[in-house]
Formats: C-alpha cells, sequence, structure tokens
C-alpha cells in the first residue's frame, strides 16, 4: 500500500527536524568572555541559552590557547575599556591571549564577535576591541562570521568597521539595553544558520 501524500510530507518534516538536530549536535560551540564588571558575562551567559550544544567559559579559566581548536565554532565575547588605545583595548585578560591566538592554526574554526561598548560616552571609539580579535583569528587563519551591519546603531567611529560592517555584534548595555535581546536573538539565529549550511572540512 502506498502512504497518502500528508503522511510522506509528514515523514519528510520528521526527517528534516532529526537531520537538523543531528547537525545541531555535530556542532560545537565555545562561548569565551572576560569581564571586569559583569556585563559580557551577562550576555555571553545569554547566548549560551540561545545556541544549543554551547559551552561557556571564563579565558581566565584558560590555560592553553590550543584547548580551543577542539571547538569548531567560537563565540568571544570582549569589553572595550582602554578607548583610543592602538592595542590592549579591552583591559581584560583578551588582551594577554592575541598574541597566542595569532601563533596558533585556527584554520578549521569559525569564529563570531561580540562587543560591549558605550556608543554615548566613548562614541569615538565604540566596540573598538573586536577589531583585535579579529585581526588575531584573522591572521590565525580563522573564518569569521556574524559581521552586522552598522545602519542600526548611532556612534561617531569605531576600529572594529571592516568592509563597511563591524565584524561582530556590539552590544550597548549602558544606553541600548532595551535592543540587546532581539540583537543577541538574531545573530545567534544568524551564526547557526551560516554553521548548518558550512559545508564540513
Amino acid at each position: 500500500m502506498h502512504q497518502s501524500t500528508a503522511a510522506n510530507e509528514s515523514k519528510y518534516a520528521s526527517d528534516d527536524q532529526h537531520q537538523t538536530k543531528f547537525k545541531f549536535c555535530e556542532m560545537s560551540f565555545k562561548i569565551l568572555y572576560a569581564s571586569s564588571t559583569g556585563h559580557t558575562e551577562y550576555i555571553a551567559e545569554k547566548l549560551n541559552e540561545l545556541i544549543p550544544n554551547s559551552k561557556l567559559q571564563d579565558i581566565d579559566n584558560l590555560e592553553d590557547i590550543t584547548e580551543l581548536k577542539d571547538y569548531k565554532t567560537l563565540i568571544c565575547c570582549i569589553p572595550t575599556w582602554n578607548t583610543g588605545a592602538d592595542e590592549g583595548r579591552s583591559g581584560t585578560s583578551w588582551d594577554q591571549k592575541f598574541e597566542a591566538i595569532r601563533s596558533t592554526d585556527f584554520s578549521n574554526t569559525s569564529v563570531g564577535i561580540v562587543g560591549l561598548g558605550d556608543s554615548a560616552a566613548f562614541s569615538k571609539y565604540f566596540c573598538d576591541a573586536m577589531e583585535e580579535l579579529h585581526s588575531s583569528f584573522s591572521a590565525a587563519g580563522a573564518n569569521i562570521i556574524g559581521q552586522v551591519s552598522i545602519e542600526d546603531y548611532i556612534y561617531d567611529d569605531s576600529k572594529s568597521i571592516i568592509d563597511g560592517m563591524f565584524c561582530g555584534l556590539p552590544i550597548d548595555e549602558d544606553n541600548e539595553s532595551e535592543k540587546t535581546d532581539d540583537r543577541l536573538r538574531n545573530w545567534a539565529e544568524q551564526i547557526l544558520k551560516n554553521q548548518l549550511t558550512r559545508p564540513m572540512r
């Protein structure tokens, strides 16, 4: 006997859902953060809730950068404290990790960046520290994902604008906290979609 069209469609939908769940299980996400006031940690925790099968870690507890090569996708959360600085802009442990990142092979790793900044008080240096993560992981051969349009932000300047887009997701908890949940949700969906459609190496 032949199954009905509806039954076949239900079966295919179930198979697609199973394959999607399997792909999520195959993915490995590591969410890394360094935080001075707790804001960056809070954002990292929210992403941990939004991204299935993700693991959360404070980089203060990371002994060796090469441990990160075990993960297909890294989500790196970084604040900007040393505004106007040429380097070491985060004012956190990230500043001591950049050299090690550059000297490690991350060619099989995708990296998404989230930056926290203040677009009012430090409008000329908005989320500048994201660029240091971008340049460090790019030098290490990583695939940078999660670039964001500049259109939804009000600021004067940022080192983190590369090729006309933010090199990651800017978050402004000081002035635009009401936008944070939607920004995180939309960005997490973008990251997951990117990784689901990315060819396996």
